[in-house]
């Protein structure tokens, strides 16, 4: 009598927008080549909006198998649209996550519409993985959300051996931490990237001496998400050479960022917006741009594995670790112009020779997914409380308001 056929183990992977899915690209080959794998990527967000390039395309381009689109991104430039638009998402999640039921559901990073997915599957006992936790950027939202996705999730996939710690420090058990890098930088080790020639044919435009690549997202921790762009942007005015821009998240005030940056391509010479550039178009133009200027994670986690100079403004990815090639300012146009001329001296980018990227080597794929295709099921969504520690009477007075004589 031959044995039962074991049934293949079925992950679901959650992206939302073209940045996510640049980081879930290798993970995603790996799965998908595992014949014990029913993959299955639920899209939402961003990739259905014409507005932000109609990134999903890219994901049916690689026929990786697309379980659910959801329609949920508002129209909307506020913080009201984007909490609506985790509520829409949840409604529509909560179908697909019934019906289908995976195993396992891969989650990223920080973005706000991930807590949508991440409350669905809570509520369905549905185990999660999350990627990129223990990060710290304390001038976003995000750092809220990447923290609660930390604690809903019950396998981790740290990028930095600091990050590991802090999620053990935040009371998740040693033995589901793994510090894998960031996958990202896996299309280093692994994407064919473009040569200078080449890409400036995908681009449609000549580099020209000292371009400088610049992304800019909605500072979401403020009130006034774009009160950090006035200093920018007059920084951009008067700036050296050619400036290529990427289109900013679809956060309140991504809209008004994107009108200031049209206004500025219409009256600056030599400046380019590109609304969406597929992972090895942008992996390419990181190695030939002389400098990187912005507020984004990119500068931090992926511009190092170059050399890249990047000044990095103003407080979005405070408390982030980074390398030796960022140059902190803050949103002060004086200081921005100071520090990108800096960045475009040779001299810096040659200090700069040899450097490591905390962020990993480009290996994180197969890591992740060694872990997702063997950690046991059984029991998985049962966590063990972190031991507490015994306070000494200093420390009790403190924690009861009492005076220490």
């Amino acid at each position: 009598m031959s044995k039962p056929r074991k049934s293949r183990r079925k992950i679901a992977v959650v992206t939302t927008s073209r940045a996510d899915y640049s980081h879930l690209y290798w993970p995603l080959r790996e799965l998908a080549a595992d014949a014990a794998v029913e993959l299955g990527v639920i899209a939402l967000g961003p990739h259905l909006s014409p507005e932000f390039g109609n990134t999903i395309a890219e994901i049916e381009r690689e026929g990786f198998p697309i379980k659910a689109r959801i329609e949920c991104l508002l129209s909307s430039d506020t913080d009201t649209g984007m909490a609506k638009t985790i509520g829409v998402a949840i409604l529509s999640l909560a179908d697909t996550l019934t019906s289908w039921r995976p195993d396992l559901m891969l989650l990223i990073a920080d973005r706000y519409e991930m807590m949508a997915p991440a409350s669905v599957a809570v509520a369905l006992r549905i185990p999660i993985a999350h990627i990129e936790g223990g990060e710290v950027s304390q001038g976003a939202i995000d750092d809220q959300v990447r923290n609660a996705l930390t604690k809903l999730s019950h396998i981790h996939f740290t990028s930095t051996e600091t990050a590991q710690r802090r999620v053990i420090a935040m009371g998740e058990e040693p033995w589901r931490v793994h510090h894998a890098g960031a996958p990202s930088l896996d299309h280093l080790r692994r994407s064919e990237l473009l040569d200078r020639t080449k890409l400036e044919s995908r681009l449609g435009l000549a580099l020209q001496p000292h371009t400088i690549l610049a992304a800019w997202h909605p500072v979401t921790i403020l009130r006034d998400t774009n009160a950090e762009a006035d200093a920018l942007f007059a920084a951009f005015a008067q700036a050296p050479g050619q400036i290529i821009f990427v289109y900013p998240n679809a956060d309140a005030g991504s809209h008004e960022l994107i009108e200031r940056t049209r206004a500025l391509v219409s009256s600056r010479p030599e400046t380019h917006v590109f609304v969406n550039l597929d992972a090895v178009t942008y992996w390419s133009l990181l190695g030939q741009v002389d400098a990187m200027i912005g507020n984004s994670s990119s500068g931090i986690m992926e511009a190092a594995s170059f050399a890249l100079p990047v000044v990095n403004v103003g407080m979005r990815q405070q408390g982030r670790e980074r390398a030796r090639n960022i140059l902190d300012v803050p949103a002060d146009t004086a200081a921005i112009t100071a520090a990108l001329k800096r960045a475009i001296d040779p001299a810096f980018r040659k200090k700069l020779s040899g450097m490591t990227n905390p962020y990993g080597t480009g290996n994180a794929a197969k890591t992740i997914a060694k872990v997702l295709t063997s950690v046991p099921l059984e029991n998985l969504l049962i966590k063990q409380p972190a031991p507490l520690t015994v306070p000494d009477s200093r420390s009790r007075d403190l924690l009861t308001g009492a005076k220490h004589r």
